[in-house]
C-alpha cells in the first residue's frame, strides 16, 4: 500500500479545507475549522488454519465546526464534493444560530497554533497482499496451538494494516496535516484440561510493519499464556499486595489521565479536583508527556485543534505538574490549553531496575493480575473494583493460577501506594509503563 492508494493528494485535501473555511466565513461565521481525512485498511483473519474473513475499508469524511459569536455548530459529511462540503457548512451554521451562547466557545489563540510541523516518521504503508497476510496469520495461529496439546481450539489470528491522512484548517490561517499508519498481528487460543477451559491472547502493533514481532513469536506467547492459566483456583477474601502486569498497568495510567482531563475537572466529576501542585502518586513516580517521539504510537505535532504539542512533565516526584486541557476546557477552568484536545500523547512513566521476576520477589506474597474484567473505576469517587484473573504468588514465586475474583480499592490510595514499577515496559500504545506493584488492595473471593 503506497501513498498513491489514497484517493486524494495532500494538495487536494488542502484545497477542500480552504473551500470549507472560505464558504463558512462568507456565509456569516465569525470563526471556523475543519478536518478532512481518509483512511484505507485491510484485515485478514484465519481460524483453524482456514481464512475466515477478508475485510477492506476505505473511508473519507469531513467535519465542520463554525462559530457565530459565542454560538457553535457542527456538521459532518462523508461526501467530499464541493457541493456537499458547502452544504455541511450551511447546516453547521443553522445549528449555531439556534444554540445558546457559550462563553468558552471559540478557536484557540493564534499564538498557540503549531508554527513548525516536524515529520515524526508516522507513515509506513505496508504492501501486504491478502495471501501474505493470511500466511502470517496461519503461522501465528499454528505456533500458538503447537505450544501444548491441551490447546484444543482457536478464536483465530489476524493481520491488519491501516493507513490514513488528514488536513486540519481553521480561519486563523492554520492549515496542516500528515499521514500515519498502524499495523498489527494478533491471536487468541483456547485450552482445556480437567473439564475446565481458558483463553488468552497476544498481539504486536507498530507503525512500521518491519517493527512487528514475528508471527511465530506472537503465537508462542499467546499459547504459553493460555496454558499457564489452566486449572485456576479461587481464593478466600483477603487484603494483599497486587501486581498489575504491564499491559494492564496502562489502564491505571489511563484512569489518572481521565481524572485530570479538562472535561472531568470543569464538570466537577473527578476525584482529583484541584490537584495541581499536590502529591497524588508515591514520590518516586514521574510521568512525562513526549508527543514528538519519532514513530511513536501516540505521537502528534499538534492536537485536534491545531495547538502545538510540547514535551512536558505531567507528574514529577509524585506531584501533579499539569492537567490535560483543550481550549474549551481550559477556558472553563480559567486556564490555558495544554495541547491535549483529543487526548494525551506518549505518556512515559518512570520505572526502576526490577524486571517482572524482581517485582514478584519484591511483592513476596500477593496477587499477580494478568486479566481484568468490567469497567469498575468511578472517576467521581476514585473507587475501583474489577473482576480479575492471574496468579497467586508466595515467597516471590508463582504458585498457581487464580480466577473468579474481584480486586477493589480506591485510586487515590492506589496511586500513593505504588511500591515499584518494573522495567518490563509496555510499548504497544500511547502509554508506556512497566508492571505496577501496589502495596495493598482488597481481594474478594470465596
Amino acid at each position: 500500500m503506497s501513498r498513491s492508494h489514497f484517493s486524494y493528494t495532500r494538495d487536494q485535501l488542502i484545497s477542500l479545507s480552504q473551500t470549507v473555511i472560505e464558504h463558512a466565513m462568507k456565509s456569516g461565521a465569525t470563526a471556523a475549522d475543519t478536518e478532512i481525512s481518509e483512511g484505507i485498511g485491510q484485515n485478514v483473519s484465519v481460524r483453524q488454519g482456514e481464512i475466515e474473513t477478508i475485510e477492506y475499508n476505505k473511508d473519507k469524511g469531513a467535519g465542520v465546526t463554525v462559530y457565530v459569536g459565542q454560538r457553535r455548530g457542527h456538521a459532518s459529511t462523508s461526501d467530499l464534493s464541493e457541493a456537499a462540503l458547502k452544504s455541511a457548512v450551511d447546516k453547521a451554521l443553522t445549528i449555531a444560530r439556534y444554540t445558546a451562547e457559550d462563553e468558552a466557545a471559540g478557536l484557540p489563540d493564534a499564538d498557540k497554533l503549531a508554527q513548525n510541523v516536524p515529520d515524526l516518521d508516522l507513515y509506513h504503508p505496508w504492501a501486504l497482499t491478502v495471501e501474505e497476510a493470511a500466511a502470517r496469520a496461519q503461522a501465528c495461529e499454528a505456533a500458538a496451538l503447537a505450544v501444548d496439546k491441551r490447546l484444543t481450539n482457536s478464536e483465530g489470528a489476524g493481520v491488519s494494516t491501516h493507513t490514513s491522512q488528514f488536513i486540519f484548517a481553521n480561519s486563523l490561517g492554520f492549515c496542516n496535516g500528515y499521514a500515519g499508519s498502524r499495523h498489527g498481528i494478533s491471536v487468541a487460543v483456547i485450552g482445556e484440561d480437567k473439564g475446565g477451559m481458558q483463553r488468552d491472547y497476544w498481539y504486536t502493533s507498530a507503525r512500521n510493519g518491519n517493527d512487528l514481532d514475528a508471527p511465530e513469536m506472537v503465537g508462542r506467547i499467546a499459547g504459553e499464556r493460555t496454558v499457564r492459566r489452566l486449572n485456576g483456583r479461587k481464593l478466600d477474601t483477603r487484603t494483599c499486595p497486587v501486581l498489575f502486569e504491564a499491559q494492564l498497568a496502562t489502564g491505571l495510567v489511563g484512569n489518572y489521565v481521565a481524572a485530570v482531563s479538562g472535561g472531568s475537572l470543569y464538570r466537577q466529576s473527578s476525584f482529583l479536583l484541584d490537584s495541581l501542585g499536590k502529591t497524588v502518586f508515591a514520590p518516586h513516580i514521574n510521568i512525562r508527556e513526549m508527543p514528538l517521539l519519532h514513530g511513536g504510537l501516540g505521537s502528534a505535532p499538534f492536537d485536534s485543534e491545531g495547538v502545538a504539542c510540547v514535551e512536558r512533565d505531567v507528574v514529577k516526584n509524585g506531584v501533579v505538574e499539569g492537567y490535560f486541557l483543550s481550549t474549551y476546557s481550559a477556558k472553563k477552568l480559567g486556564m490555558t490549553t495544554t495541547g491535549n484536545a483529543g487526548g494525551s500523547h506518549n505518556l512515559i512513566v518512570s520505572h526502576g531496575d526490577l524486571d517482572l521476576a524482581g517485582l514478584l520477589r519484591e511483592m513476596g506474597t500477593g496477587l499477580f493480575v494478568t486479566e481484568l474484567l468490567g469497567h469498575g473505576a468511578n472517576m467521581v469517587t476514585g473507587d475501583y473494583s474489577r473482576g480479575a484473573a492471574g496468579f497467586w504468588v508466595e515467597n516471590g514465586e508463582i504458585q498457581y493460577p487464580v480466577e473468579e475474583i474481584t480486586i477493589a480499592g480506591n485510586l487515590a490510595e492506589m496511586f500513593k501506594g505504588i511500591v515499584a514499577i518494573g522495567k518490563d515496559v509496555e510499548r504497544r500504545g500511547s502509554k508506556q509503563v512497566g508492571s505496577i506493584l501496589i502495596d495493598r488492595m482488597t481481594l474478594a473471593g470465596n
